[in-house]
């Protein structure tokens, strides 16, 4: 064999591969060898043996080529595996038999390209060019070589094994750029491609659409069944949407049980938001796990690039405010990104801020609502409600400032300065009259809740029997040992407990067993219209009344507003009535004035009979009288009637049948019960369906009535 070209490379010590490295280790591994070797025997020999210790134990080798670019010589585990029956590897164009990696970084110029100028090359990534099966990748470096006269010769190189890196590099690749549970692209990786997408060299910005989507109800997955369980679902959860969302787009895994999928070219707005109802619908179908049958839901926030953001952070933030959007509405739906959402967002965040700084300002005080025996008619109690005046805003109401104080962690903070004021107030008080204070979920999950209370009750030194903390259902969704104890420990200080807001949440009733609570309260959901004929309302109340009595609690009718509604709640059996009808919730100086003038006595306030509610708008209507028709203007309506305006009809005319066309074409037949002002109130003779009104009506948004 031909080693006259290596051996001069080894000689002149310029052979690219054989550094400092594979010297030392030559030397160490090949001492041996060298030492027994007769130092007189040809220089060739002695190089080939370096060649041969060399190939054998490291993974480099070695080729050359002639002038014309076949090859020569090639190490033999390099050979082997290149070699076809019908093709040997020697003999062949070197640029035939490896093909290399046009993406890797270092490639400048083909192997042709260097055989044919004669120009050297280091470190080019190569595969075989024959073989696509075979999974193998090589580092090959290589230099034309001439004789003394100047005469071309060929090439002269070196190689070494890249498998192993390439594999350990694509592992890793695929760590930082995968989701280890689900197989689906990662936080990195979905950020990479959502920023390529957006930002094409030289181009418009192209129409893109990003899903955030939540899953709803995987909590209680995990809690209930384990987290081994989840981690299950959440890959058939991932299976599912790889397979809904196909080829349309990149499907990723942002963590928990968060997902985000990003579609190039996005089609337009109604077939996005088909997508995401296909999307909903299959997350949603049952899952069986280890022989459990899971139904979870999902919420999904649409953005689209460049309408909704030009850059990946803002399309983010943008389909996030969509998302959250989707889950205030009830989660199970989709909703897509709108101007106002960010407006709202803004407010909310400054609303929290300056949350912040309420408390220590002196800006919440707290106010009292009574709360009164239907078997005395006096007042055994009051509801202390929390009131924050804004510098600027004014008064706040409590269904704006107390969810943002939960999620920004302020509840807890404010919760106990409520329960300490109340407490301390509610001390000035006949020491018959209790207080009522709420308790958030979040308050009631902080284990040192029962402490609070106690010092409250020690520091305002009233009776523990007189303070009473209403809890709402939520507590129950992670309901736990620690629930249990919790209630316990409540019980222990002595205070009374009270189910605040029964039967709007999403609680089974088994929770009433074990629970010691002392009374129930009846959401003004299910009093509003109680009084109302046709209402099922009163029904529902009965229900409740006679489970509570069942279990030995008192209940409460919240939001009772008119005087029929007494007599309603009263003959259905509830112990305790709450509402404007006994008086508006009042600062504890008014308070404390009332008791000490009228002492506990109630008084019945406000409307006698309850009426639907009404909704104000402005539309006109054609009305007709027997053969006199007219067009008037409708102020407000309610399903049982409307107040309208001109209207010519004389004083004491008395009832008047008529008809008006609320729908067009269509006529309703009502009575004019009185008139004045050029003003007139309609009763329907039957009752309408407001829902028909609204869709009919231009979308012009509606107020109620006060």
């Amino acid at each position: 064999m031909n080693f006259g070209t290596l051996l001069i490379l080894i000689a002149s010590g310029t052979f690219m591969v054989i550094g400092v490295t594979a010297a030392a280790w030559a030397r160490a591994q090949s001492s041996r060898r060298i030492r027994d070797a007769d130092l007189s025997e040809p220089r060739s020999q002695r190089a080939q043996l370096l060649i041969h210790e060399f190939e054998a134990h490291t993974n480099g080798w070695f080729w050359q080529t002639d002038a014309d670019g076949h090859v020569l010589y090639l190490s033999d585990k390099v050979a082997r595996g290149l070699d076809r029956p019908d093709a040997p590897a020697l003999g062949q164009l070197l640029n035939k038999l490896f093909r290399m990696d046009s993406a890797s970084p270092e490639t400048e110029r083909t192997l042709a390209f260097h055989l044919a100028s004669r120009t050297a090359f280091s470190n080019y990534s190569v595969r075989p060019a024959n073989d696509t099966t075979l999974d193998r990748w090589w580092s090959i470096s290589g230099r034309p070589i001439s004789d003394a006269d100047g005469r071309f010769l060929g090439f002269v190189g070196s190689g070494s094994d890249l498998t192993e890196r390439r594999r350990v590099d694509a592992e890793i690749t695929r760590l930082a750029l995968f989701d280890s549970l689900t197989g689906l692209a990662n936080r990195q990786r979905l950020r990479l491609s959502l920023e390529q997408t957006l930002h094409q060299p030289g181009s418009v910005p192209r129409k893109t659409a990003l899903f955030l989507l939540d899953l709803d109800r995987f909590k209680s997955v995990n809690d209930t069944l384990g987290h081994q369980t989840g981690d299950a679902l959440l890959k058939k959860v991932a299976l599912r949407l790889q397979r809904t969302i196909g080829e349309v787009g990149l499907v990723g895994r942002l963590g928990g049980d968060e997902f985000k999928v990003i579609i190039p070219f996005a089609p337009d707005r109604e077939a996005l938001a088909e997508l995401a109802r296909r999307v909903i619908s299959e997350l949603s179908q049952p899952y069986s796990i280890n022989g459990s049958a899971i139904s979870i839901g999902c919420s999904i926030g649409v953005a689209i690039a460049p309408t909704d953001g030009t850059d990946a952070e803002t399309l983010v933030r943008n389909a996030d405010l969509a998302l959250y959007a989707a889950k205030g509405d009830g989660r199970g739906v989709h909703r897509f990104f709108r101007s106002e959402l960010l407006i709202g967002a803004q407010s909310r965040k400054q609303l929290e801020d300056d949350l912040r700084g309420a408390l220590a300002a002196d800006q919440f005080f707290v106010a009292y609502q009574p709360v009164v025996s239907t078997r005395t008619q006096r007042i055994v109690g009051f509801e202390a409600l929390l009131r924050w005046q804004h510098p600027t805003r004014g008064l706040v109401s409590p269904s704006e400032f107390i969810p943002v104080a939960e999620e920004c962690g302020l509840i807890e903070t404010i919760g106990e300065w409520v329960l300490r004021t109340a407490c301390m107030e509610a001390a000035e008080w006949p020491h018959d009259i209790r207080v009522a204070v709420n308790v958030s979920p979040i308050q009631f999950a902080n284990p040192a809740l029962s402490t609070i209370v106690t010092s409250a009750l020690a520091t305002s030194g009233i009776k523990p029997d007189r303070l009473e903390l209403e809890i709402t259902e939520g507590v129950f969704v992670d309901e736990s040992a620690a629930t249990e104890q919790m209630f316990k420990a409540l019980k222990g200080c002595g205070v009374r407990l009270a189910l605040d807001d029964f039967g709007t949440g999403y609680s089974s009733l088994g929770y009433l067993r074990k629970a010691p609570f002392d009374k129930i309260k009846i959401d003004q959901s299910f009093v509003r219209g109680a009084a109302i004929a046709g209402n099922r309302n009163a029904a529902i109340i009965k229900a409740i009344v006679t489970l509570a009595d069942t279990l030995g609690m008192e209940t409460t009718a919240e939001g009772v507003e008119t005087q029929d509604e007494i007599a309603l709640i009263v003959d259905l059996g509830c112990s305790h009535i709450q509402g404007y009808v006994y008086g508006k919730p009042a600062c504890a100086a008014d308070v404390r004035a009332h008791l000490a003038l009228a002492g506990d006595t109630a008084t019945a306030s406000g409307f006698r009979n309850s009426r639907s509610p009404r909704t104000s708008l402005l539309r006109k209507a054609r009305i007709r009288s027997g053969d006199v028709v007219g067009d008037v203007r409708i102020r407000n309506i309610s399903a049982s009637g409307a107040m309208i305006e001109g209207i010519d009809v004389e004083e004491g005319a008395g009832e008047i049948d008529v008809q008006i066309e609320l729908l067009e074409g269509q006529m309703l037949p009502a009575r004019l019960r009185w008139a004045a002002d050029g003003k007139a109130g309609l009763e329907f003779l039957e009752a309408f369906d407001l829902d028909r009104l609204a869709a009919a009506t231009p979308a012009i948004p509606a107020r109620k009535a006060g």
